[in-house]
């Protein structure tokens, strides 16, 4: 197969992070993608209140067709998408997912291909796991590919049980011209930020990892972004900011002295998935302290790019050791190597060579020569 595709995807929303964690994900591969020849049409349901809070106009890069969240409009999305080269159902839309999983598996034209792109592959697993009449788990072998957010080895091995063709992690990445260095911003002074949705998964690591560790430096400032945490009883040395859209999450990531990921609670159990936000901070140049997982090391080396805590005690620690220049040290460094080898170029590179696919005249993987020069 050739490349240049017509690829049509089906997600949860390319235009908002509202309640939306892949978004970014999205964008970094998609807008790669269409950079290497490739032509995208996302279809995205209006649910959620997605539309009125929008992050970004429908890109120049990919064809946005917004489809009213019912019987009639996935419908018409579905028939829009007929004759496309590959077509690809996400993970987590939210609305008709079931239907999406079994219809797109019928638009494959022959010599064309169906790919699932799960992002949050923990989940999906765990699901199908403890569902043996999950009405996915027959779908899963007539995939051509399935393709992951992360979630290495373990997540393989995985789906290669429940019979899939072929799987394969594609990891979150930087896109370097929407995620990079900026001047600071007061509104987010602090020592430590972590920006994450309230997600039942998550919450009690969020606990365990922030709130612990604000409880233990009560003269540290700690800020809180994200959607559902407004009813949270929080220590009083932490700032809740609510939703923080992708336009200042480069200001988010560069203020505080450090930033914190914590993975999900799946994720962190099946190791290898690194969050979008890692790749985001790094990008930006900010000290990031992540929770422990099993390959952090692809990614960032402990204690020269990244610090590692085990919990919320090693948290505050990392955090009462850290001073402004050692922090700039180790988030200079994290971006480099990030730049090196982590952008959505590396990635989209990648899925083009998974798929067997010839790569575009004179559209190879991005040259990270003069990456350094962005902003």
């Amino acid at each position: 197969m050739s490349a240049g595709l017509h690829i049509a995807f089906f997600g949860s929303s390319l235009v908002s992070a509202y309640w939306n964690g892949a978004a970014t994900y999205y964008r970094g591969i998609l807008r790669a993608l269409a950079e290497r020849g490739h032509r995208i049409t996302f279809y995205e349901p209006d649910a959620f209140e997605r539309q009125q809070h929008r992050d970004i106009p429908d890109p120049e890069w990919a064809r946005v067709v917004v489809y009213p969240a019912d019987d009639r409009g996935v419908l018409r999305a579905l028939e829009d998408a007929r004759g496309a080269d590959m077509v690809v159902k996400a993970s987590g839309v939210g609305v008709f997912d079931e239907l999406l999983e079994a219809a797109v598996l019928e638009l494959r034209e022959p010599g064309g291909l169906a790919v699932f792109w799960d992002v949050d592959a923990p989940a999906t697993l765990d699901r199908l796991e403890s569902s043996p009449r999950d009405p996915f788990r027959p779908l899963v072998h007539r995939y051509d590919f399935v393709l992951t957010y992360g979630g290495g080895e373990p997540v393989v091995k995985a789906y290669k049980r429940f019979g899939a063709r072929e799987c394969v992690p594609i990891y979150n990445a930087l896109d370097p011209t929407t995620h990079h260095p900026v001047a600071p911003d007061p509104r987010f002074a602090a020592d430590l930020g972590f920006l994450g949705n309230r997600l039942p998964d998550r919450e009690a690591r969020v606990e365990e990892f922030f709130l612990q560790a604000a409880v233990q430096c009560p003269e540290r400032r700690f800020l809180l972004g994200g959607n559902g945490w407004g009813d949270k009883p929080l220590p009083a040395n932490v700032q809740l900011l609510g939703h923080v859209y992708t336009r200042d999450h480069n200001a988010f990531n560069c203020t505080p002295l450090a930033v914190l990921n914590i993975s999900r609670e799946s994720m962190a159990r099946y190791g290898f998935s690194p969050a979008t936000r890692v790749f985001e901070a790094a990008g930006a140049g900010a000290c990031l302290i992540t929770d422990a997982w099993e390959g952090i090391e692809m990614f960032l080396e402990p204690e020269r790019e990244v610090l590692v805590a085990a919990g919320g005690g090693e948290v505050a620690a990392r955090l009462r050791d850290l001073d402004p220049e050692t922090a700039r040290r180790i988030g200079r460094a994290a971006r480099r190597r990030i730049l090196a080898e982590h952008t959505y170029a590396h990635r989209a590179a990648q899925v083009e060579s998974v798929l067997g696919l010839r790569s575009p005249k004179g559209a190879g993987a991005l040259s990270t020569a003069g990456l350094e020069a962005l902003p």
